[in-house]
């Protein structure tokens, strides 16, 4: 799934588009009845904004489009009147541009969105703030693991598996401790990691991965296999080094 970072890079993408009256279409028949380009066709889009693992189109009249790209969504900005196959959900045409989400399985609109009341800090905000996720994870029953805490959307805003993995082993954190194990300083230092790492993969880094997808391969650090396993009630797959992230092991889910 894409994670904050690819959102904020869309939301960079897109940025042509604002102060542009749009010319709006969905020829993806599923994005269709939604009736969208209806309410928006000829509409100023005022800003594009990345939450967390959403991204907020708000046009005039007050109107906001959210758009979640679960697994398979995409957005690219191309040449107005770039020919292309297939159907794509929706198409944002400005005068010399073109704002064109592909595979998009969720767009919602509304008068106003409620996504900043529901969701924890963003992760990179400028500067994010970690004291207050720290007291959201806080807030938290003690058992709950360090691990399913950093994917809550209410607690931190952007965070998915890969980054969880790959922060996690940065800062040798273990998923599998209890927040109750853990001192303020290492989730601290676990969520800083996550927002240095995610913020360089804005601003275009590709470092190598650490943790994540590396099951049975060596660790980088110490060449101890890479472990990973399902955590959590939406069973999402960990990567950790049961070496150099010390902890108990994982108690529910079959290994992998």
């Amino acid at each position: 799934m894409p994670e904050g970072d690819s959102l904020h890079r869309s939301a960079r993408l897109l940025q042509p588009l604002v102060g542009e009256r749009v010319e709006v279409v969905t020829p993806n028949p599923r994005a269709a009845v939604k009736q969208i380009a209806e309410r928006l066709d000829g509409r100023t889009l005022e800003s594009v904004e990345a939450v967390g693992k959403n991204l907020l189109l708000r046009f005039e009249g007050g109107l906001v489009l959210r758009s979640h790209l679960r697994m398979t969504g995409r957005w690219r900005l191309d040449r107005r009147g770039t020919a292309r196959r297939g159907k794509p959900w929706l198409v944002l045409r400005g005068s010399q541009m073109e704002g064109v989400l592909w595979n998009g399985p969720v767009l919602e609109l509304r008068r106003d969105s409620p996504m900043r009341r529901l969701l924890g800090p963003d992760i990179l905000e400028a500067p994010p703030r970690i004291d207050e996720m720290v007291a959201g994870m806080r807030r938290e029953a003690h058992a709950r693991q360090v691990g399913d805490a950093l994917l809550d959307q209410r607690l931190v805003a952007g965070i998915g598996t890969v980054w969880r993995a790959e922060a996690l082993w940065a800062a040798r954190a273990s998923p599998w401790r209890s927040l109750g194990d853990v001192s303020d300083e290492e989730l601290r230092a676990v969520l800083e990691e996550a927002a240095r790492q995610m913020r360089a993969s804005v601003e275009g880094g590709r470092a190598a991965r650490q943790a994540y997808g590396r099951a049975g391969r060596a660790c980088r650090r110490c060449g101890t296999p890479i472990r990973s396993w399902l955590q959590g009630e939406d069973a999402r797959l960990v990567f950790w080094c049961p070496a150099c992230q010390p902890g108990p092991e994982p108690s529910a889910g079959p290994p992998k």
